[in-house]
């Protein structure tokens, strides 16, 4: 078992924990998790899924991608430099939570535009915190002319008649 990361993910936990002001009790009915069962996952004696992680990251108010990592369910060294910016995001208590998720897009779609978004663990573990690029997802031009537009929405080009 020396393997496992959870005594790393429990000491993690626990310090996310207490950073937020919580009980174990209070934590674990955040999470909707035993409290027995979330006192193992601190002292590093059990590994749990994937979904218990999202829902403790979820009460915690953290990154669940920085949480995989620390369980060994996502490769650390692949996109570590992604899950630490995401987490920084995430915990920043200056940000509303629509902020977050709006400033995680626009993150996501230069990701994408420079090659990188391929593969995203946020995607292959079904989040969905950054699947539409930044913008008004209704009007489909806005992928049409990706790169075109001016930082004032306008479409870059000639398109005024001169005069």
């Amino acid at each position: 078992m020396a393997s496992l990361n959870v005594g790393n993910l429990g000491e993690y936990l626990r310090e996310q924990r207490r950073n937020a002001q919580l009980s174990l009790r209070q934590l674990a009915d955040a999470a909707g998790v035993s409290n027995p069962y979330l006192s193992q996952i601190e002292r590093g004696l059990r590994k749990p899924s994937a979904e218990v992680l999202q829902q403790v990251a979820k009460a915690l108010r953290i990154s669940a991608e920085t949480l995989y990592v620390r369980a060994g369910i996502l490769d650390a060294e692949r996109d570590r430099d992604d899950v630490e910016t995401r987490a920084v995001i995430l915990a920043d208590p200056s940000l509303n939570e629509r902020q977050k998720q709006v400033l995680l897009q626009i993150y996501e779609s230069f990701r994408k535009e420079n090659g990188f978004g391929v593969g995203d663990p946020a995607e292959d573990l079904g989040e969905g915190a950054a699947e539409e690029p930044p913008g008004d997802t209704d009007d489909p031009s806005d992928t049409d002319v990706r790169g075109t537009r001016t930082a004032g929405g306008s479409d870059a080009g000639p398109r005024r008649a001169a005069g």
